[in-house]
C-alpha cells in the first residue's frame, strides 16, 4: 500500500549522521550509503526527524501562500496553536485580521470547530459502554503512531473527526452561503504547525473526499503575518477559550471537564503511557489526550517560536476570552448539521511485521532472536540501523548482513588475520623446513 508523507530527505544537505535514526519513534529511518532513507510505511510524519536533524535534511512538503490565487474566494483555517507564535497587542482578533491583510477573503478558526468536537466527544464520554480509555483522536501522528505500533489500541480511539476536518466543511458550507459561488471555486487552506496534519490532509483529499485544498506550513508564512500585524484591523474572534487552549498540552481535556482525563505530550512519552496501557499497568481513566509534540501543537516542528514561550503566550490569550463563545444549543445544532464522525473505521498498519505468512514470521522471529543474541547490545548505531535489534530485524528481512556491525567484523577480521598469519607460516611439504624434517616411513 503507497503511503503519501510530507516528511521528505534532502539528500544533498543529508550527512549520514544517524541523528535521526536514534530518534524515530517507529524505527523509520536506516542510513545506507552515508544517506538516511525513510521507510515509509512505518514512517507517522511525527516530525521528530525535523527537529532533531543539525543539518536541516528532513523537511516537510506542504503548499505555499501563492496557491490561494488560483480560487475566487479563500478561507483560512488557522489552528488553535497559530496564535502562539505572535505578540499582538489586540490579541486574537488582530492575528486573524492579518491573514486577510495576507490575502484571504475570510477566517474560520479551527478552535471554534474544537469546541464542537469537544461537545461530541463529552457525548462519547456518558456512553459507558464504550471501551476505556478513549483515546484522542485530534493528532494525526498519535492516531498512526497507534496503527503501526500499538494495533491493539486502535478500538479505543474516538470515532471523531478531527477539528480540521470539521471546520472545513463548516467553513465552504459558510462561505458557499455568502458568496453564492460554487463550491469548487472556495479555497479552503488550513494553517498547519506539524507535518502530520498536512499529510492527514492529504490522504483525506486521496480517499476522494475535498475537504481541505491546501495545507500552509505556519512556518513559512509567519514573516508575511507578522509584517501584516503592523497594520492590521481587527476581526471578531470565533471561538472561546476552550477551542482556543486545544492549542497547548491540556488543552482539550480541559474542554471537555468530563470524566477521569489524562494529557501526555512528547512522542517518547506518549509511547511510554501507550505501552503501558497496553500492558494494563495504569489505574482506570476515561480519556486519553495524546499529542506528539512537546507542549502540544505549539511545539510544532512546523512553528517558529520556543514551545515553552509559546504555551505561555498562548496562556496570556486564553484570559482575554470567554471559555466558551458558543452556547451549548448551538453545538448541538452544530453537531447536527455537521459530520462529526468518523466515516471509515481506523485499520493497522501492518509495518513491523516479518511476513504475511504466520508460520513463515514466527521462523523470522526465531532467527532475529538468534541473531541479536550474537549481537553486542551497544546500539551504537554505527551499522547504520537504529540499534541492535533493528539491525537483526534488517538481517532477518535482507536487508542487511552481520558484518554490518562494526564490531562483529572486526572480530571476523581478527580471526581471518590469525588465520592468515598461520598459513603464513607454513610451507608445502615439498620445501624443507630448517628446523625439522619429516622422513617418509
Amino acid at each position: 500500500m503507497e503511503y503519501f508523507h510530507s516528511v521528505r530527505l534532502d539528500r544533498d544537505k543529508c550527512k549520514g549522521c544517524t541523528n535521526c535514526i536514534k530518534r524515530c519513534p517507529t524505527e523509520a529511518i536506516r542510513v545506507r550509503d552515508g544517506k538516511a532513507q525513510i521507510i515509509e510505511e512505518r514512517c507517522i510524519d511525527c516530525g521528530e526527524c525535523i527537529r532533531v536533524c543539525p543539518n536541516h535534511a528532513k523537511i516537510a512538503v506542504g503548499d505555499s501562500l501563492e496557491a490561494i490565487y488560483n480560487f475566487s474566494y479563500v478561507v483560512a483555517l488557522p489552528a488553535p496553536s497559530f496564535y502562539s507564535q505572535f505578540q499582538a497587542s489586540g490579541g486574537i482578533p488582530q492575528i486573524l485580521g492579518a491573514l486577510l491583510k495576507i490575502g484571504f477573503n475570510a477566517v474560520f478558526e479551527v478552535a471554534l470547530a474544537a469546541e464542537a468536537v469537544s461537545w461530541a466527544t463529552r457525548k462519547l464520554l456518558q456512553d459507558l459502554d464504550r471501551p476505556r480509555p478513549m483515546i484522542s483522536a485530534a493528532c494525526p501522528a498519535v492516531v498512526s503512531l497507534i496503527q503501526v505500533r500499538f494495533p491493539s489500541l486502535i478500538n479505543h480511539v474516538v470515532p471523531v473527526e478531527p477539528p480540521v476536518n470539521v471546520a472545513a466543511r463548516l467553513a465552504r458550507l459558510e462561505a458557499t452561503t455568502r458568496t453564492g459561488l460554487p463550491p469548487e471555486n472556495i479555497g479552503v487552506f488550513f494553517l498547519s504547525p506539524c507535518p502530520a496534519k498536512i499529510t492527514a490532509v492529504r490522504q483525506t483529499q486521496g480517499a476522494g473526499e475535498r475537504l481541505i485544498d491546501g495545507v500552509i506550513p505556519i512556518l513559512s508564512i509567519y514573516g508575511q503575518v507578522r509584517e501584516a500585524l503592523k497594520e492590521a484591523k481587527s476581526l471578531e474572534a470565533q471561538a472561546g477559550a476552550y477551542g482556543v487552549g486545544w492549542g497547548r498540552s491540556g488543552g482539550e481535556n480541559a474542554a471537555l471537564g468530563y470524566g477521569k482525563l489524562l494529557e501526555v505530550d512528547g512522542i517518547h512519552h506518549v509511547i511510554e503511557v501507550l505501552e503501558a496501557m497496553e500492558k494494563g499497568q495504569l489505574e482506570p481513566f476515561d480519556y486519553l489526550e495524546a499529542q506528539a509534540c512537546p507542549g502540544g501543537c505549539v511545539g510544532g516542528a512546523l512553528m517558529v517560536s520556543n514551545p515553552y514561550e509559546a504555551k505561555r503566550r498562548l496562556g496570556e490569550l486564553l484570559q482575554a476570552l470567554p471559555k466558551q463563545k458558543v452556547e451549548e444549543k448551538i453545538l448541538a445544532d452544530m453537531a447536527a448539521r455537521g459530520s462529526w464522525w468518523r466515516e471509515k473505521d481506523l485499520e493497522p498498519r501492518p509495518a513491523l511485521r516479518l511476513d504475511e505468512d504466520i508460520a513463515s514470521a514466527l521462523l523470522k522471529m526465531q532467527r532475529l532472536e538468534e541473531t541479536v543474541k550474537l549481537l553486542p547490545g551497544l546500539d551504537c548505531g554505527a551499522c547504520g540501523s537504529p540499534n541492535c535489534r533493528a539491525l537483526a530485524e534488517d538481517i532477518v528481512r535482507g536487508y542487511a548482513v552481520d558484518t554490518d556491525c562494526i564490531f562483529l567484523l572486526r572480530e571476523r577480521v581478527r580471526v581471518l588475520a590469525e588465520e592468515v598469519a598461520e598459513l603464513a607460516r607454513k610451507l608445502p611439504p615439498s620445501m624443507a623446513e630448517p628446523e625439522r624434517s619429516r622422513d617418509l616411513p
